[in-house]
């Protein structure tokens, strides 16, 4: 620390010291009552010499605080100055010597720079001979890897090529089969169409499948001998019925009474009557209508009079049209089925109709069965009344004698007991001795 700063703090020091004895001073003054005024004014004088020394003091002290400031300014500027100068001289030694620095650094990074390219051509060099010949090795490898995997990958397409051709030809094949199959069921179906269309055509052949159908409901419902086919139901006619169900007779065992049945199918006039409809062509619905009716009414006439001939016959017949739609329309057309069962005495029938006639007349069959076995019934009854009877006198028979047998064993019960006391006194003997005494040969010579 300098001789300035030390003299600053000095003087400091002294005015602190002086300022507290000061305090001192008048804190004693002040705590004596107040003390004398003498007192207090050679405090006060003091204290204003105080002051005033405290004041040259500090004035002398800024003075030589000054002086010294300036001294220490003119050796600071000339500190400043000098080692400016020191400074410049380092700096251009320093400068010139780091330009000598950097030029051996420069050279010394050129060299290197240069040894290092011509290193890095070398290497280079090395590095693409070495990638050469490994690329030529590679492409060699991957040539050789290629043809193999293009033999393998030939040899696995060729065999699943051919796997797979020989799998879809063959299934190609059954296709084929089906399709051949399909087509040859088609031609059946074709044929069988054209057939149909034949019967539905054919006005004979239209006759031969209402038979048909006919005859499939009468086999379904009733037994063979409850109907029978191309009856002659008007003797000496010629004329036979279709069908003809067999009901009994007026007398048991005689000739039974025949109910024609005959299967009609108008086909023209209802395939005109169902297109009108279709058309929503009135009057040819109408039209055609009256000529169903009158189809029907022809039909219903002609069995009329060819196969109804009461006693041999029911006083009625049944007109059968084989399809669902064809009765209804026949049905729907008013006072139609009600006039020609009236007046020509003909009931007209269709499939589900017929069936309903059929099973009705199956269950009459049934009840004049049981009602014809009835008497053989009480036959039967009688005599098993009868063999009862005399069963009553064996079983009165056969108490007796079991009950004889009964007493005769009771009464060997009875000795065998009587024989047992009669034996307690007599000593047994061994059993191998009792069954030789006793054997088989034994019993036989007592018999």
């Amino acid at each position: 620390m300098s001789t300035l700063q030390f003299a600053v703090l000095a003087i400091a020091l002294l005015a602190v010291i002086a300022l507290q004895v000061l305090v001192l001073l008048r804190a004693r003054g002040l705590s004596g009552n107040g003390g004398n005024d003498g007192n207090g004014q050679q405090f006060e004088r003091v204290e204003r010499e105080l002051r005033l020394e405290l004041q040259h003091s500090a004035q002398a002290t800024r003075q030589e605080l000054a002086a010294h400031m300036a001294q220490h300014q003119a050796a600071t500027v000339q500190q400043l100055d000098s080692m400016r100068q020191q400074m410049q001289l380092h700096a251009a030694g320093g400068r010139e010597e780091q330009a000598r620095a950097l030029k051996r650094f420069a050279d010394t990074l050129q060299q290197t720079l240069a040894n290092l390219t011509e290193s890095n051509a070398q290497r280079m060099l090395e590095v693409r001979a070495t990638l050469e010949t490994k690329i030529r090795d590679l492409q060699v490898d991957n040539a050789r890897r290629l043809e193999e995997m293009r033999q393998t990958v030939d040899e696995k397409l060729h065999t699943t090529l051919e796997t797979r051709l020989t799998e879809s030809f063959r299934h190609v094949s059954e296709r084929l089969e089906k399709v051949h199959q399909g087509l040859g069921e088609m031609q059946q179906l074709a044929i069988g169409v054209g057939d149909l269309k034949r019967v539905l055509t054919n006005v004979k052949t239209r006759g031969t499948w209402g038979e048909v159908q006919l005859e499939m409901l009468l086999e379904q419902v009733l037994t063979v001998d409850q109907y029978a086919k191309n009856v002659e139901t008007v003797a000496g006619s010629n004329a036979r019925v279709e069908f003809a169900i067999k009901l009994p007779g007026v007398v048991d065992g005689g000739p039974p009474l025949w109910l024609p049945i005959d299967a009609k199918f108008p086909k023209e006039q209802y395939e005109r009557l169902i297109e009108a409809q279709d058309r929503a062509d009135a009057d040819g619905a109408a039209r055609y209508g009256a000529e169903l009716e009158r189809a029907v009414r022809a039909e219903a006439k002609t069995i009329c009079e060819k196969y109804v001939s009461p006693p041999q016959t029911t006083d009625f017949a049944i007109l059968f049209l084989p399809t669902e739609g064809l009765y209804a329309e026949v049905m729907r057309r008013p006072g139609v089925a009600d006039e020609l069962q009236r007046t020509l005495r003909v009931t007209i029938a269709g499939p589900s109709t017929l069936t309903a006639l059929l099973n009705s007349l199956q269950m009459g069959f049934r009840t004049l069965a049981l009602e014809k076995r009835s008497s053989e019934v009480w036959q039967v009854l009688g005599a098993v009344k009868t063999e009862f009877a005399k069963f009553g006198d064996v079983l009165a028979a056969t108490k007796a004698t079991l009950e004889k047998a009964a007493k005769n064993i009771e009464s060997a019960e009875v000795r065998s007991r009587q024989m047992a006391r009669k034996l307690k006194s007599v000593e047994a003997l061994p059993s191998e001795a009792a069954q030789l005494m006793l054997g088989p040969d034994g019993m036989e010579r007592d018999e």
